[in-house]
């Protein structure tokens, strides 16, 4: 009896389901590059190297380990370009009895397995995903057992379930679940911000890179010194370099931002962590270690570990609580093209230029940049959420559907109408000011409310506020903001107003083709 087992790219785990239980010489690994996967958006250059050579990497680990790999590359003249094709000729090749496969992260790549069946003529079997600590269904059993979705109390679930930073009674280290309080520093004046580890491309990886210039080469983003892990092995040494070197302050800083500093504290291990080179509990098990040893603050144990086995997991079982439906919400109406300098970074304004530039230079920017500057300005001025949420994959190497769409249209862009987030995510140029130094370099004045010299964040967060009053006026949380704009004078919002509409009108819309 022989089984045909794909894995895809974000599948790259040894501790994978479909794996277990099954012995070498009864199954074939199927591993497949195939264009539909890289042009569905087209994907920053470095996204693309990163999955291919991680694939490459794995599938000569299998094959080190006894198993037999039917693996397809993208440029092989007969491959067909997409998954259901590609399995079809395997089929062919193969004649297996059935199909194992571990569920897929993405809706559109649920849609496709779910006509296999029909389509090919074997049975195939789906298997939970379990390298993630919460279940789909689980999430659903969840979440229909509350009146409100609430991260905070799905996140105290997951440390009881595993123990983490947890102590003999059953209470959390330190008495508190949630530290997040501690961790909104500004940057300190001279501190020194040590890298990620990065890893010299070897063969494989230079074979990967120079298909993607061939193939890719008016993609978004830069390629040249690629050093992201492509392998268990260097994506753990990449996590014992973070712990070791940045994690110990991550906490305190982890909201800060500095120009020309595109690292800080934080880990850039997520592109792993979504390949599948790391599990989430590995990883979050490390900084718990770390913590009883001593070696780092509760402080920082706890805000990187919330991201891990609270954030990280929510969002996933958010994705399939509401998909299809929240792939197309617009609760705010949003409609202007995204801004042309998204995909340039020809702006004025430090803050986004900075962003943009390194999400160019290495497809990433930190979690702060993608929410209060990107996200924050995109949903001021009113872009369409679906722009946003393009770019968004596009653009970063942590990017899969099942983590970025809710992130975007859920949290950054309110376009879900507050399912995820209770209340938009809209800041002036006051947060921004005091989280960075960007404001003292930059072009325009923090501090000045209108005009063209003022800053334009300034004027687009009251006039968003304005636009939306009647959905938000009501919301506890944001009673204390109307409060503010109660007290202005006519004169002082109409300013507010009319500067905000200047500065829109100024907005050159991204060309088309750059997204899909």
């Amino acid at each position: 009896m022989t089984i045909l087992i794909p894995v895809l790219g974000d599948q790259l785990s040894h501790s994978l389901a479909s794996l277990r239980d099954v012995g070498p010489s009864g199954a074939i690994v199927l591993m497949m590059e195939v264009a539909e996967e890289t042009t569905y958006v087209r994907h920053h250059k470095r996204k693309i190297a990163l999955i291919l050579s991680a694939m490459r990497h794995f599938a000569r680990e299998l094959c080190d380990a006894g198993w037999t790999v039917d693996y397809v590359r993208l440029d092989d003249p007969a491959n067909c370009g997409s998954f259901t094709g590609e399995v079809m000729r395997a089929v062919d090749r193969h004649r297996p009895e059935s199909i194992r496969i571990v569920e897929p992260g993405e809706w559109r790549v649920k849609t496709e397995i779910d006509g296999w069946t029909s389509r090919i003529g074997i049975p195939v079997e789906v298997i939970a995903d379990d390298r993630f600590i919460c279940g789909i269904l689980e999430f659903q059993t969840w979440a229909q057992s509350r009146n409100g979705l609430m991260m905070e109390y799905f996140y105290r679930d997951m440390r009881r379930r595993t123990g983490l930073l947890m102590d003999a009674d059953g209470k959390p280290e330190g008495g508190q679940w949630n530290l997040d309080k501690e961790n909104r520093a500004p940057p300190k004046c001279g501190m020194k911000y040590p890298e990620p580890l990065h890893f010299a491309p070897d063969e494989t990886t230079g074979e990967v890179m120079a298909l993607v210039v061939n193939r890719f080469a008016d993609h978004f983003g830069r390629l040249e010194k690629f050093g992201l892990p492509v392998t268990t092995v260097q994506a753990h040494a990449a996590l014992d370099h973070f712990i070791k070197t940045a994690l110990s302050d991550f906490g305190t800083y982890q909201d800060a931002m500095v120009t020309g500093q595109d690292w800080l504290f934080h880990s850039w291990l997520s592109p792993a962590l979504n390949t599948g080179l790391l599990t989430p509990l590995e990883v979050a098990q490390a900084a718990a270690d770390a913590y009883a040893a001593g070696r780092v603050p509760l402080n920082a144990a706890e805000g990187f570990i919330r991201q891990i086995i609270g954030w990280r997991e929510y969002v996933r079982g958010y994705y399939w609580l509401e998909m299809p439906a929240v792939a197309n919400a617009n609760a705010l109406g949003a409609t202007r093209p995204l801004p042309e300098f998204y995909w340039t970074g020809e702006t004025d304004m430090l803050c986004m230029a900075e962003a943009v530039r390194n999400t160019r230079d290495h497809a990433y920017a930190h979690h702060i940049q993608r929410l209060m500057v990107l996200g924050n300005f995109a949903m001021l001025a009113g872009v369409r959420p679906q722009d946003v949420a393009d770019w968004f994959l596009v653009a970063y190497a942590d990017a899969y559907e099942w983590v970025e769409l809710p992130n975007v249209i859920g949290m950054s862009q309110h376009a879900d109408g507050g399912r995820l987030a209770t209340k938009p995510y809209a800041a002036g140029g006051a947060y921004i000011n005091r989280m960075s130094d960007h404001c003292g370099r930059c072009r325009y004045d923090v501090k000045q409310k209108v005009g063209p010299n003022a800053c334009p964040f300034n004027a687009l967060y009251w006039d968003f506020l304005a636009r939306h009053e009647r959905r938000f006026r009501r919301n506890r949380r944001m009673m204390k903001i109307y409060a503010s704009w109660d007290r202005m004078d006519q004169a002082t919002r109409e300013a507010y107003r009319t500067s905000a509409s200047s500065y829109l009108e100024t907005l050159q819309p991204a060309a088309d083709g750059w997204a899909r």
